[in-house]
């Protein structure tokens, strides 16, 4: 898919945000959700996504919804960071295919790296549900304690 288009509201994340998809939430407010990457490149990969936005990517992005997104990136990494303790985080966000984008509704990725440990490859190797369930749990656990 080019970097240009029309908003697909079939894409995934927009059948998690209608609850015709399911998804491992760890946050939500009323403007962002925050779940687990369920393709993960690392223990501890969250997706964070707007919830009213219809942008497919940075360049269609309202520079609220950015704003937004980018708080809860930064609270949510906090939260990863003070959880799993990795020795570093990688924020990403891709536009177009060629750039690595698969699902076509902006979105943020916070990575936890360690040392080491080489990261997956995006997109590819889907984890276990229960590890994805019990990851959850520790992150919703931590949220509810800040």
């Amino acid at each position: 898919m080019s970097l240009h288009g029309q908003y697909d509201p079939q894409n995934i994340f927009a059948l998690i945000l209608r609850g015709d998809a399911p998804c491992y939430k760890i946050y939500e407010d009323d403007q962002v959700l925050a779940f687990l990457d369920i393709f993960p490149q690392s223990t501890g990969h969250v997706l964070v996504i707007p919830k009213a936005s219809r942008a497919r990517n940075i360049l269609e992005v309202e520079p609220t919804v950015l704003s937004a997104m980018m708080s809860a990136v930064q609270y949510l990494t906090r939260i990863i960071v003070d959880e799993l303790q990795p020795d570093g985080v990688q924020i990403a966000q891709f536009n177009g295919a060629v750039a690595g984008q698969t699902v076509y509704h902006i979105h943020m990725h916070i990575i936890p790296r360690w040392e080491g440990l080489h990261a997956g490859e995006h997109g590819r190797g889907k984890a276990e549900a229960e590890e994805l369930r019990a990851l959850q749990a520790r992150l919703v656990e931590r949220i509810r304690k800040a």
